[in-house]
């Protein structure tokens, strides 16, 4: 049986990759500012903490090296989750963030969707998008060879909204 550190984080080292600041902006208006949005994969150096700070919302972050697990922590009190979790063993992560039966907006791989596992996690739930126009460029890097989009539920006003950047 996998440890979650083994489930959240690739051997290959490809699950540390940086939100860039616009892509936490966009996502802004969409916040309730009555909200306590819990960061699960972010430390203090994360664009989410930074932004959400910058603009009064109330959040609690938490990172597996912090020894908070995603899998086994929760917070005491929150509303909805907002992050970038790593891509491996995201199917695990939707799951869990699934059941808690809260809001979320979870960064992912649009080539998740060619698998089966986002239709039938989200099937009865309601996936909603919010696509990016261009290939998000995580870690400043400029050969990202993917999509990503805000993989959400019960978070947005409409199913999709396309971002123009």
């Amino acid at each position: 049986m996998s440890s979650s550190a083994d489930i959240l984080y690739s051997r290959g080292r490809n699950d540390e990759c940086y939100t860039p600041r616009y892509v936490v902006e966009a996502i802004l208006p969409y916040l309730r500012k009555d909200f306590v949005y819990w960061l699960p994969f972010d430390t203090e150096e994360s664009e989410f903490v930074k932004v959400l700070r910058d603009n009064g919302i109330q959040f609690v972050s938490s990172h597996i090296r912090e020894g908070k697990d995603f899998f086994k922590y929760e917070p005491e009190h929150w509303d909805a989750i907002l992050s970038n979790p790593p891509f491996t063993g995201k199917r695990a992560i939707f799951e869990r963030a699934l059941s808690f039966g809260k809001p979320f907006a979870l960064l992912m791989s649009n080539t998740w969707l060619n698998d089966s596992a986002p239709k039938v996690l989200f099937k009865g739930h309601g996936l909603q998008l919010m696509l990016f126009r261009n290939r998000i460029q995580f870690n400043n890097q400029r050969k990202i060879t993917f999509s990503s989009s805000f993989f959400c539920c019960n978070f947005l006003p409409e199913q999709i909204i396309i971002i123009d950047k």
